[in-house]
Protein backbone atom coordinates (compact mmCIF):
# COMPACT_ATOMS: atom_id res chain seq x y z
CA UNK A 1 0.00 0.00 0.00
CA UNK A 2 2.97 2.32 0.69
CA UNK A 3 4.56 1.67 -2.75
CA UNK A 4 1.25 2.47 -4.45
CA UNK A 5 0.65 5.90 -2.25
CA UNK A 6 4.39 6.37 -3.73
CA UNK A 7 3.49 5.51 -7.38
CA UNK A 8 0.35 7.91 -7.29
CA UNK A 9 2.12 11.18 -8.71
CA UNK A 10 3.26 9.09 -11.43
CA UNK A 11 0.29 7.35 -12.19
CA UNK A 12 -1.89 10.74 -12.01
CA UNK A 13 0.21 12.29 -14.51
CA UNK A 14 0.86 9.59 -16.84
CA UNK A 15 -2.91 8.92 -16.54
CA UNK A 16 -4.09 12.43 -17.08
CA UNK A 17 -1.69 13.44 -19.59
CA UNK A 18 -2.39 9.69 -22.02
CA UNK A 19 -5.67 10.46 -21.65
CA UNK A 20 -5.72 14.07 -23.70
CA UNK A 21 -8.21 15.39 -21.86
CA UNK A 22 -6.02 17.56 -18.80
CA UNK A 23 -3.30 20.34 -20.54
CA UNK A 24 0.03 19.61 -19.13
CA UNK A 25 -0.05 22.30 -16.60
CA UNK A 26 -2.69 21.26 -14.54
CA UNK A 27 -1.66 17.60 -14.95
CA UNK A 28 1.30 18.05 -13.45
CA UNK A 29 -0.31 20.52 -10.64
CA UNK A 30 -2.31 17.82 -9.62
CA UNK A 31 0.52 14.99 -9.55
CA UNK A 32 2.30 17.64 -7.18
CA UNK A 33 -0.52 17.53 -4.90
CA UNK A 34 -0.55 14.00 -4.63
CA UNK A 35 3.27 14.40 -4.01
CA UNK A 36 3.07 15.18 -1.21
CA UNK A 37 1.70 12.41 0.79
CA UNK A 38 3.88 10.45 -0.90
CA UNK A 39 6.82 12.13 -0.11
CA UNK A 40 5.51 12.63 3.26
CA UNK A 41 4.89 8.28 2.99
CA UNK A 42 8.65 8.03 2.29
CA UNK A 43 10.26 9.50 4.87
CA UNK A 44 11.48 8.32 8.28
CA UNK A 45 9.66 8.81 11.36
CA UNK A 46 10.92 12.05 13.21
CA UNK A 47 12.18 14.06 9.66
CA UNK A 48 11.73 17.60 8.94
CA UNK A 49 8.56 17.02 6.51
CA UNK A 50 7.62 20.55 5.73
CA UNK A 51 11.35 21.68 5.88
CA UNK A 52 12.28 18.76 3.70
CA UNK A 53 8.88 19.88 1.10
CA UNK A 54 10.67 23.31 1.25
CA UNK A 55 13.72 22.58 0.35
CA UNK A 56 13.12 19.83 -2.34
CA UNK A 57 10.36 22.84 -4.02
CA UNK A 58 13.19 25.26 -3.44
CA UNK A 59 15.87 22.81 -5.72
CA UNK A 60 13.22 22.35 -8.19
CA UNK A 61 12.78 25.86 -9.16
CA UNK A 62 16.62 26.51 -9.51
CA UNK A 63 17.59 23.56 -11.25
CA UNK A 64 14.17 24.54 -13.98
CA UNK A 65 15.92 28.32 -13.99
CA UNK A 66 18.47 27.39 -16.04
CA UNK A 67 16.55 25.46 -19.47
CA UNK A 68 14.11 28.39 -18.61
CA UNK A 69 16.73 30.60 -19.34
CA UNK A 70 18.19 28.46 -22.20
CA UNK A 71 14.97 28.40 -23.73
CA UNK A 72 13.86 32.08 -23.32
CA UNK A 73 17.19 32.77 -24.88
CA UNK A 74 16.89 30.52 -27.82
CA UNK A 75 13.50 32.12 -28.71
CA UNK A 76 15.06 35.75 -28.29
CA UNK A 77 18.24 33.96 -30.70
CA UNK A 78 15.36 33.16 -33.26
CA UNK A 79 13.63 36.32 -33.25
CA UNK A 80 17.39 37.88 -34.18
CA UNK A 81 17.81 35.44 -36.99
CA UNK A 82 14.59 35.20 -38.52
CA UNK A 83 14.25 38.06 -41.42
CA UNK A 84 10.88 39.31 -42.37
CA UNK A 85 11.00 37.58 -45.66
CA UNK A 86 11.99 34.57 -44.22
CA UNK A 87 8.03 33.43 -43.25
CA UNK A 88 7.43 32.08 -46.68
CA UNK A 89 5.96 28.96 -47.28
CA UNK A 90 8.74 26.35 -47.67
CA UNK A 91 7.87 22.84 -49.57
CA UNK A 92 7.06 19.87 -46.86
CA UNK A 93 9.64 16.69 -48.38
CA UNK A 94 11.03 14.41 -46.60
CA UNK A 95 14.41 15.72 -46.82
CA UNK A 96 13.57 18.86 -45.78
CA UNK A 97 11.52 17.68 -42.58
CA UNK A 98 14.59 15.29 -42.04
CA UNK A 99 17.06 18.29 -42.52
CA UNK A 100 14.84 20.35 -40.19
CA UNK A 101 14.43 18.36 -37.09
CA UNK A 102 17.25 15.54 -37.10
CA UNK A 103 19.74 17.59 -38.29
CA UNK A 104 19.89 21.42 -38.12
CA UNK A 105 17.71 20.73 -35.08
CA UNK A 106 20.31 18.30 -33.38
CA UNK A 107 23.13 20.36 -34.03
CA UNK A 108 21.59 23.17 -31.98
CA UNK A 109 20.67 20.92 -29.33
CA UNK A 110 24.24 19.94 -29.26
CA UNK A 111 25.10 23.40 -29.18
CA UNK A 112 22.56 24.90 -27.03
CA UNK A 113 21.10 21.78 -24.91
CA UNK A 114 17.88 22.10 -23.25
CA UNK A 115 15.28 21.54 -26.04
CA UNK A 116 16.21 24.77 -27.96
CA UNK A 117 16.67 22.48 -30.68
CA UNK A 118 12.60 21.88 -30.63
CA UNK A 119 12.00 25.15 -30.58
CA UNK A 120 14.35 26.02 -33.87
CA UNK A 121 13.11 22.53 -35.65
CA UNK A 122 9.19 23.69 -34.52
CA UNK A 123 9.71 26.86 -36.16
CA UNK A 124 11.03 25.50 -39.43
CA UNK A 125 8.19 22.59 -39.31
CA UNK A 126 6.06 25.66 -39.26
CA UNK A 127 6.72 27.19 -42.45
CA UNK A 128 6.03 23.83 -44.20
CA UNK A 129 2.54 24.01 -42.39
CA UNK A 130 2.53 21.08 -40.44
CA UNK A 131 1.47 21.89 -36.55
CA UNK A 132 -0.23 19.77 -34.16
CA UNK A 133 0.87 16.58 -32.78
CA UNK A 134 2.38 15.34 -35.96
CA UNK A 135 4.81 18.52 -35.62
CA UNK A 136 5.34 18.39 -31.96
CA UNK A 137 6.62 14.91 -32.27
CA UNK A 138 8.88 15.81 -35.41
CA UNK A 139 10.45 18.44 -33.67
CA UNK A 140 11.21 16.29 -30.35
CA UNK A 141 13.27 14.25 -33.33
CA UNK A 142 15.90 16.98 -32.54
CA UNK A 143 16.71 15.31 -29.04
CA UNK A 144 18.02 12.07 -30.03
CA UNK A 145 21.64 13.44 -29.51
CA UNK A 146 21.02 14.35 -25.89
CA UNK A 147 23.86 12.99 -24.63
CA UNK A 148 25.77 15.74 -26.48
CA UNK A 149 23.50 18.18 -25.88
CA UNK A 150 25.05 21.63 -24.65
CA UNK A 151 28.42 19.89 -24.81
CA UNK A 152 27.28 17.06 -22.41
CA UNK A 153 27.07 17.88 -18.93
CA UNK A 154 24.80 15.13 -18.32
CA UNK A 155 27.27 12.38 -19.65
CA UNK A 156 30.27 14.15 -17.36
CA UNK A 157 28.36 14.10 -14.53
CA UNK A 158 27.24 9.96 -15.51
CA UNK A 159 31.11 9.51 -15.46
CA UNK A 160 31.80 11.29 -12.48
CA UNK A 161 29.22 9.33 -10.15
CA UNK A 162 30.26 5.90 -11.71
CA UNK A 163 33.98 6.63 -11.50
CA UNK A 164 34.77 6.03 -15.06
CA UNK A 165 36.47 8.03 -17.96
CA UNK A 166 34.24 9.75 -19.58
CA UNK A 167 35.70 9.65 -22.60
CA UNK A 168 35.67 5.97 -22.69
CA UNK A 169 31.82 6.08 -21.48
CA UNK A 170 30.54 8.25 -24.20
CA UNK A 171 32.43 6.32 -27.03
CA UNK A 172 30.39 3.18 -25.80
CA UNK A 173 27.20 5.34 -26.00
CA UNK A 174 27.87 6.44 -29.11
CA UNK A 175 27.79 3.00 -30.51
CA UNK A 176 24.19 2.39 -29.03
CA UNK A 177 23.06 5.95 -30.39
CA UNK A 178 24.25 5.30 -33.74
CA UNK A 179 22.05 2.03 -33.82
CA UNK A 180 19.27 3.88 -32.46
CA UNK A 181 19.49 6.89 -34.99
CA UNK A 182 19.20 3.62 -37.82
CA UNK A 183 15.81 2.06 -35.68
CA UNK A 184 14.23 5.65 -35.90
CA UNK A 185 14.45 5.86 -40.15
CA UNK A 186 10.87 4.20 -39.69
CA UNK A 187 9.57 5.98 -36.90
CA UNK A 188 10.70 9.22 -39.00
CA UNK A 189 8.75 7.84 -41.90
CA UNK A 190 5.69 7.04 -39.92
CA UNK A 191 6.00 11.05 -38.96
CA UNK A 192 6.14 12.24 -42.40
CA UNK A 193 2.89 10.09 -43.34
CA UNK A 194 1.00 11.57 -40.06
CA UNK A 195 1.81 15.06 -41.32
CA UNK A 196 0.34 14.58 -44.36
CA UNK A 197 3.75 14.67 -46.66
CA UNK A 198 3.76 12.11 -49.24
CA UNK A 199 6.20 9.63 -49.21
CA UNK A 200 8.34 7.38 -51.98
CA UNK A 201 10.66 4.83 -51.80
CA UNK A 202 13.74 7.03 -52.86
CA UNK A 203 12.37 9.50 -50.13
CA UNK A 204 12.42 6.23 -47.53
CA UNK A 205 16.29 5.54 -48.43
CA UNK A 206 17.83 9.55 -48.21
CA UNK A 207 17.28 9.25 -44.15
CA UNK A 208 18.26 5.91 -43.71
CA UNK A 209 21.77 7.16 -45.47
CA UNK A 210 21.64 10.01 -43.70
CA UNK A 211 21.25 8.54 -40.37
CA UNK A 212 24.21 6.00 -41.12
CA UNK A 213 26.48 8.77 -41.98
CA UNK A 214 26.17 10.96 -38.55
CA UNK A 215 25.89 7.68 -36.95
CA UNK A 216 29.85 6.59 -38.65
CA UNK A 217 30.67 10.22 -37.64
CA UNK A 218 29.72 10.07 -33.86
CA UNK A 219 30.89 6.85 -33.40
CA UNK A 220 34.57 8.19 -35.08
CA UNK A 221 34.76 11.64 -33.44
CA UNK A 222 35.29 10.30 -30.25
CA UNK A 223 38.56 8.26 -31.72
CA UNK A 224 40.08 11.67 -32.29
CA UNK A 225 38.03 13.85 -31.01
CA UNK A 226 36.87 15.22 -27.04
CA UNK A 227 33.51 13.64 -26.49
CA UNK A 228 31.94 17.15 -26.36
CA UNK A 229 32.08 18.38 -29.26
CA UNK A 230 31.16 14.74 -30.73
CA UNK A 231 27.27 15.67 -31.46
CA UNK A 232 28.24 18.74 -33.32
CA UNK A 233 30.99 17.20 -35.42
CA UNK A 234 28.58 14.21 -36.58
CA UNK A 235 25.37 16.42 -37.61
CA UNK A 236 27.23 19.52 -39.36
CA UNK A 237 28.08 17.98 -42.47
CA UNK A 238 25.33 16.17 -43.46
CA UNK A 239 23.44 19.08 -42.55
CA UNK A 240 25.13 21.22 -45.15
CA UNK A 241 24.80 18.44 -47.66
CA UNK A 242 21.09 18.48 -47.28
CA UNK A 243 20.62 22.48 -47.15
CA UNK A 244 23.22 22.70 -50.43
CA UNK A 245 21.16 19.69 -52.02
CA UNK A 246 17.91 21.12 -50.71
CA UNK A 247 18.40 24.38 -52.22
CA UNK A 248 22.31 24.64 -54.11
CA UNK A 249 23.30 28.33 -54.50
CA UNK A 250 23.69 29.19 -58.27
CA UNK A 251 25.86 31.80 -58.30
CA UNK A 252 28.18 33.75 -56.03
CA UNK A 253 26.21 36.36 -54.87
CA UNK A 254 23.76 33.20 -53.86
CA UNK A 255 26.76 31.88 -51.64
CA UNK A 256 27.31 35.64 -50.11
CA UNK A 257 23.76 34.83 -49.18
CA UNK A 258 24.29 31.96 -47.31
CA UNK A 259 27.57 32.63 -45.77
CA UNK A 260 25.45 35.71 -44.17
CA UNK A 261 22.32 33.37 -42.91
CA UNK A 262 24.90 31.05 -41.58
CA UNK A 263 27.25 34.10 -39.91
CA UNK A 264 24.87 34.10 -36.62
CA UNK A 265 25.14 30.51 -36.24
CA UNK A 266 28.86 30.36 -36.53
CA UNK A 267 28.65 33.41 -33.96
CA UNK A 268 26.68 31.85 -31.65
CA UNK A 269 28.96 28.35 -31.67
CA UNK A 270 32.02 30.18 -31.72
CA UNK A 271 30.77 32.59 -28.45
CA UNK A 272 29.92 28.80 -27.06
CA UNK A 273 33.14 27.36 -27.43
CA UNK A 274 35.19 30.63 -26.07
CA UNK A 275 32.77 30.51 -22.90
CA UNK A 276 33.63 26.81 -22.55
CA UNK A 277 37.81 28.39 -22.69
CA UNK A 278 37.53 29.60 -19.52
CA UNK A 279 38.05 27.12 -17.23
CA UNK A 280 36.73 28.16 -13.64
CA UNK A 281 34.25 31.43 -14.32
CA UNK A 282 32.29 32.81 -11.22
CA UNK A 283 29.56 30.92 -10.71
CA UNK A 284 26.36 30.63 -8.37
CA UNK A 285 25.68 27.64 -6.86
CA UNK A 286 23.66 27.43 -3.63
CA UNK A 287 23.59 23.75 -3.37
CA UNK A 288 26.75 22.32 -3.83
CA UNK A 289 25.17 18.79 -5.23
CA UNK A 290 23.14 20.80 -8.05
CA UNK A 291 24.74 22.51 -11.08
CA UNK A 292 26.35 25.64 -10.78
CA UNK A 293 24.85 28.57 -12.83
CA UNK A 294 28.45 30.18 -14.55
CA UNK A 295 28.87 33.05 -16.27
CA UNK A 296 29.30 31.81 -19.05
CA UNK A 297 25.99 29.55 -18.56
CA UNK A 298 24.57 28.34 -22.85
CA UNK A 299 21.64 30.68 -21.33
CA UNK A 300 24.10 33.94 -20.64
CA UNK A 301 25.75 33.18 -24.19
CA UNK A 302 22.45 33.20 -25.85
CA UNK A 303 21.18 35.95 -24.54
CA UNK A 304 24.46 38.08 -25.36
CA UNK A 305 24.66 36.65 -29.14
CA UNK A 306 20.99 37.74 -29.42
CA UNK A 307 21.00 41.15 -28.18
CA UNK A 308 24.10 42.12 -30.22
CA UNK A 309 22.03 40.58 -33.34
CA UNK A 310 18.95 42.38 -32.69
CA UNK A 311 20.96 45.71 -32.33
CA UNK A 312 23.17 44.99 -35.42
CA UNK A 313 19.64 43.94 -37.26
CA UNK A 314 18.04 47.04 -36.09
CA UNK A 315 15.31 44.25 -34.93
CA UNK A 316 12.59 46.06 -33.10
CA UNK A 317 11.84 45.97 -29.91
CA UNK A 318 8.40 44.91 -30.46
CA UNK A 319 9.83 41.36 -31.79
CA UNK A 320 12.23 40.49 -29.12
CA UNK A 321 9.45 41.11 -26.31
CA UNK A 322 6.75 38.71 -28.25
CA UNK A 323 9.67 36.10 -28.07
CA UNK A 324 10.30 36.64 -24.82
CA UNK A 325 6.16 36.28 -23.55
CA UNK A 326 6.01 33.04 -26.11
CA UNK A 327 8.46 31.60 -22.96
CA UNK A 328 5.87 32.14 -20.40
CA UNK A 329 3.86 29.04 -20.67
CA UNK A 330 6.87 26.44 -21.52
CA UNK A 331 8.71 28.09 -18.30
CA UNK A 332 5.75 27.45 -16.18
CA UNK A 333 5.52 24.05 -17.45
CA UNK A 334 8.96 23.02 -16.76
CA UNK A 335 9.12 24.78 -13.46
CA UNK A 336 6.08 22.47 -12.31
CA UNK A 337 7.48 19.69 -13.86
CA UNK A 338 11.21 19.43 -12.35
CA UNK A 339 9.63 20.75 -8.99
CA UNK A 340 7.57 17.30 -8.91
CA UNK A 341 10.87 15.84 -10.22
CA UNK A 342 12.40 17.07 -7.21
CA UNK A 343 9.84 16.01 -4.90
CA UNK A 344 10.28 12.78 -5.75
CA UNK A 345 13.72 12.41 -5.92
CA UNK A 346 14.56 14.14 -2.53
CA UNK A 347 12.04 12.67 -0.83
CA UNK A 348 13.07 8.94 -1.85
CA UNK A 349 10.18 8.00 -3.47
CA UNK A 350 11.92 7.42 -6.84
CA UNK A 351 14.61 5.41 -5.19
CA UNK A 352 12.33 3.37 -3.21
CA UNK A 353 10.46 2.73 -6.45
CA UNK A 354 13.61 1.80 -8.88
CA UNK A 355 14.77 -0.44 -5.88
CA UNK A 356 11.46 -2.05 -5.49
CA UNK A 357 11.06 -2.52 -9.20
CA UNK A 358 15.02 -4.26 -9.16
CA UNK A 359 14.08 -6.50 -6.34
CA UNK A 360 11.11 -7.89 -7.56
CA UNK A 361 13.03 -8.90 -10.74
CA UNK A 362 15.67 -11.54 -8.62
CA UNK A 363 18.49 -12.99 -11.48
CA UNK A 364 17.22 -10.89 -14.15
CA UNK A 365 17.81 -7.45 -12.59
CA UNK A 366 20.16 -6.35 -14.99
CA UNK A 367 17.64 -5.82 -17.38
CA UNK A 368 16.23 -3.20 -14.78
CA UNK A 369 19.07 -1.37 -16.02
CA UNK A 370 17.20 -0.32 -19.15
CA UNK A 371 13.31 0.83 -18.30
CA UNK A 372 14.75 2.58 -15.06
CA UNK A 373 16.84 4.81 -16.99
CA UNK A 374 13.90 5.13 -19.52
CA UNK A 375 11.51 6.23 -16.49
CA UNK A 376 14.78 8.65 -14.98
CA UNK A 377 14.52 10.60 -18.60
CA UNK A 378 10.86 10.48 -18.94
CA UNK A 379 10.34 12.29 -14.92
CA UNK A 380 13.36 14.48 -15.57
CA UNK A 381 14.02 15.43 -18.58
CA UNK A 382 17.07 16.12 -18.03
CA UNK A 383 20.33 13.94 -18.36
CA UNK A 384 21.95 16.01 -15.56
CA UNK A 385 18.89 15.47 -13.51
CA UNK A 386 18.74 11.63 -14.09
CA UNK A 387 21.60 10.18 -14.23
CA UNK A 388 22.60 12.36 -11.17
CA UNK A 389 19.63 10.42 -9.51
CA UNK A 390 20.00 6.77 -10.44
CA UNK A 391 23.12 6.37 -12.19
CA UNK A 392 24.35 5.56 -8.16
CA UNK A 393 21.44 2.60 -8.38
CA UNK A 394 22.46 1.51 -12.26
CA UNK A 395 25.84 1.13 -11.23
CA UNK A 396 25.31 -1.20 -8.17
CA UNK A 397 23.13 -3.33 -10.47
CA UNK A 398 25.63 -3.91 -12.59
CA UNK A 399 27.85 -5.07 -10.02
CA UNK A 400 25.78 -7.31 -8.35
CA UNK A 401 25.09 -8.68 -11.69
CA UNK A 402 28.41 -9.36 -12.58
CA UNK A 403 28.44 -7.02 -15.82
CA UNK A 404 31.12 -5.02 -17.12
CA UNK A 405 32.09 -1.56 -15.23
CA UNK A 406 31.09 0.18 -18.73
CA UNK A 407 28.05 -1.61 -19.38
CA UNK A 408 25.17 -0.45 -16.87
CA UNK A 409 26.29 3.48 -16.97
CA UNK A 410 26.31 2.95 -20.88
CA UNK A 411 22.91 1.42 -20.83
CA UNK A 412 21.89 4.24 -18.16
CA UNK A 413 23.22 7.17 -20.01
CA UNK A 414 21.63 6.06 -23.52
CA UNK A 415 18.16 4.82 -22.55
CA UNK A 416 18.30 8.47 -20.16
CA UNK A 417 18.81 10.24 -22.62
CA UNK A 418 16.37 8.60 -25.45
CA UNK A 419 13.49 9.76 -22.77
CA UNK A 420 14.70 13.22 -21.85
CA UNK A 421 14.03 14.35 -24.96
CA UNK A 422 10.33 13.54 -25.10
CA UNK A 423 9.77 13.69 -21.53
CA UNK A 424 7.12 15.23 -19.15
CA UNK A 425 8.49 18.27 -18.90
CA UNK A 426 10.10 18.78 -22.24
CA UNK A 427 7.01 17.34 -24.12
CA UNK A 428 5.15 20.48 -21.91
CA UNK A 429 7.05 22.90 -22.76
CA UNK A 430 7.28 21.92 -26.72
CA UNK A 431 3.16 21.54 -26.54
CA UNK A 432 3.21 24.92 -25.48
CA UNK A 433 5.58 26.64 -27.72
CA UNK A 434 3.44 25.10 -30.99
CA UNK A 435 -0.39 26.36 -28.97
CA UNK A 436 -3.28 24.94 -30.85
CA UNK A 437 -3.99 22.92 -27.99
CA UNK A 438 -1.62 20.47 -28.64
CA UNK A 439 -1.28 18.07 -25.66
CA UNK A 440 1.18 15.40 -24.93
CA UNK A 441 -1.51 12.02 -25.10
CA UNK A 442 -1.27 12.26 -28.97
CA UNK A 443 2.48 12.52 -29.52
CA UNK A 444 3.66 10.11 -27.26
CA UNK A 445 1.36 7.86 -29.09
CA UNK A 446 3.33 9.07 -32.37
CA UNK A 447 6.82 8.09 -30.52
CA UNK A 448 6.16 5.20 -28.36
CA UNK A 449 7.99 2.78 -31.23
CA UNK A 450 10.81 4.69 -30.81
CA UNK A 451 11.19 4.12 -26.87
CA UNK A 452 10.40 0.46 -27.78
CA UNK A 453 13.66 0.61 -29.99
CA UNK A 454 15.44 1.98 -26.97
CA UNK A 455 14.29 -0.34 -24.74
CA UNK A 456 15.67 -3.15 -26.42
CA UNK A 457 18.45 -1.80 -27.07
CA UNK A 458 19.76 -1.37 -24.07
CA UNK A 459 18.25 -4.84 -23.25
CA UNK A 460 20.66 -6.46 -26.20
CA UNK A 461 23.55 -4.19 -24.95
CA UNK A 462 22.93 -6.58 -21.48
CA UNK A 463 22.21 -9.44 -22.84
CA UNK A 464 25.59 -8.96 -24.96
CA UNK A 465 27.64 -7.68 -22.95
CA UNK A 466 26.93 -9.69 -19.73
Amino acid sequence: MNLLLQAAPLLLLVGLLAAGRVGPIPACAVAILAAVPAALAALPPGADAAGLLLREAMRGLWLAAQPIAVVAGGLLFQAAVTRPGEAERLPATPLRLYAGTLLAGTFLECVTGFGVGAVFALATLRRMGIGGAAGVALALQSQVLVPWGALGPGTAVAAALSHLPVQALATEVAHLSAAWLLLLVPVFLRLVLAAGVPLGMRDAMVPAALAACVGALLILSHAVLPYELAGIVATAPPLLWALWRLDPPADAAAWRGRLRAASPYALLVAALFAARAWPTPPSARPWEDLPALPLTHVAAVLFVVSALLLAWRRVPATRAAAALRRAGRPALAMALYVVLARLLAGSGVAGNLAHAAAGGLGGLAAYAVAPLGLLAGFLTGSAVSGNAALMPVQAELGRAAGLPALLAPTVQVFTTAATAGMSLAVTAMVCAVQGEGTRPGPVWRLLWPGVLAALLLGWGAVALGG
